[in-house]
């Protein structure tokens, strides 16, 4: 995986095979971050990473200049690696090994984005509880936007806080307000 803009341009990561993950490809991160790049001034932007794998979201906000980053894994292994993928390259990334719909019940900070890439195995309504979960609890800022990467299998436009939907390959980004 490589960090597509910013400070950290071009630099390529390479996760440990062993991490159980399915990274966000390059190609479908770099037209995520093409709509994002018109929304948001990253060094005022809060970010939230849920599912985060690799952290390969977390380093592209923070490459980008977001100050505020916290990456949430319940797998000890991907939490290691961000913090140390983190730490090399000197991102303000806090790294969090957690489950979480348990990590959302614990906070009350709201965030500008929000990005969650949960397992593509989950049911429609695991992702539908995620949703509520989140806009429930008030974590996104009135003018921010949570993101859903799920399978082009999985249908999300039913939702009333559904804006939009951008498919890349197998893969789709859910947009919600």
């Amino acid at each position: 995986m490589r960090i597509i803009s910013g400070s950290h341009k071009g630099k390529r990561i390479l996760a440990p095979k062993k991490l159980p993950v399915r990274p966000t490809t390059d190609r479908s991160k770099e037209a995520l971050f093409n709509i994002l790049q018109h929304q948001f001034e990253w060094e005022n932007t809060s970010a939230l990473d849920l599912f985060s794998g690799t952290g390969s979201i977390s380093y592209e906000f923070g490459s980008r200049g977001v100050k505020e980053i916290i990456a949430v894994d319940q797998n000890k292994m991907c939490k290691d690696f961000i913090r140390k993928t983190s730490e090399r390259l000197e991102l303000n990334i806090k790294a969090i090994q957690m489950d979480v719909i348990k990590y959302l019940s614990t906070i009350s900070t709201s965030y500008d984005l929000i990005f969650a890439d949960p397992p593509y195995h989950q049911k429609k309504h695991q992702y539908i509880s995620l949703i509520e979960t989140i806009f429930d609890n008030n974590l996104v800022k009135q003018e921010g936007l949570l993101i859903i990467e799920h399978s082009s299998q999985k249908k999300l436009e039913s939702h009333p806080r559904f804006s939009k939907s951008r498919k890349y390959g197998s893969n789709v980004f859910s947009f919600f307000e």
